[in-house]
C-alpha cells in the first residue's frame, strides 16, 4: 500500500529489498524497505552534488 495515497501497489513476483517501484495511483516513487511483511516508503529524492 502506498504511504502517500494508500493505493494498492502491485509488486513483481520476486520483489527485492531497496528496489524502486512506482505507485499507480499518485505516481510516487516508492522504495521497498522490507519483504516480510512488505514495507514501502517514499523513495529519497536524487540530489545534485553541484560538482563537489
Amino acid at each position: 500500500m502506498c504511504p502517500s495515497c494508500e493505493s494498492d501497489v502491485k509488486l513483481d513476483a520476486t520483489p527485492r529489498q531497496n528496489e524502486i517501484v512506482e505507485c499507480p495511483g499518485c505516481l510516487s516513487e516508492l522504495e521497498i524497505l522490507g519483504l516480510d511483511p512488505v514495507l514501502l516508503a517514499l523513495a529519497p529524492e536524487v540530489e545534485e552534488d553541484w560538482g563537489e
